[in-house]
């Protein structure tokens, strides 16, 4: 099977906000918990995103957390058995803000268990940045289902000065 046809779409839903008018764009995938599946899936759904939110420079941010919630889902959620999927719900609003999910099949982790990245006794482990990264990068990011699902947002684009007065 081609890497291309791995990632299985679920459903693609336009949605209507009824309390102020913002509509949503809504795409759910999985996967299987392969490694070599991470980077097209990723590149795929930040062309997704990049199509209903204006770019501000928080592209990449966007990215690296997505990233770094996909892989922690497929190697440490799933031990990368690729029987088991990761499952990515991902909503653009019209106005900008991006809200993505992650969910693996693992048992999850307790999240009160880790170590601080910045720590001097951490600074030169291998490992553990990945939930930092996700947690200064996004605007929020909480965890579910003991660890093994996790939300991610990002709040909308801010509207320049120019942009208000054409509006």
């Amino acid at each position: 099977m081609e890497l291309e046809d791995m990632a299985q779409i679920h459903t693609v839903s336009l949605l209507r906000s009824t309390s102020n008018g913002i509509f949503l764009v809504e795409l759910r995938q999985y996967f299987p918990s392969q490694i070599e599946t991470i980077s097209p899936f990723i590149d795929r759904l930040m062309d997704f995103i990049a199509k209903f939110r204006r770019k501000d420079g928080s592209e990449t941010d966007i990215e690296i957390a997505l990233s770094e919630a996909v892989e922690n889902a497929v190697v440490h959620g799933n031990g990368e058995d690729h029987r088991k999927h990761v499952y990515v719900t991902c909503r653009c609003s019209s106005d900008g803000e991006v809200s993505i999910a992650v969910q693996d099949e693992g048992r999850g982790f307790d999240t009160g268990t880790l170590h601080d990245p910045t720590a001097s006794e951490n600074r030169l482990r291998t490992f553990g940045r990945g939930i930092y990264l996700m947690k200064a990068l996004m605007d929020e990011v909480c965890f579910e289902k003991g660890g093994a699902l996790v939300y991610m947002r990002k709040k909308p684009n801010a509207v320049s000065a120019a942009e208000r007065k054409a509006g």
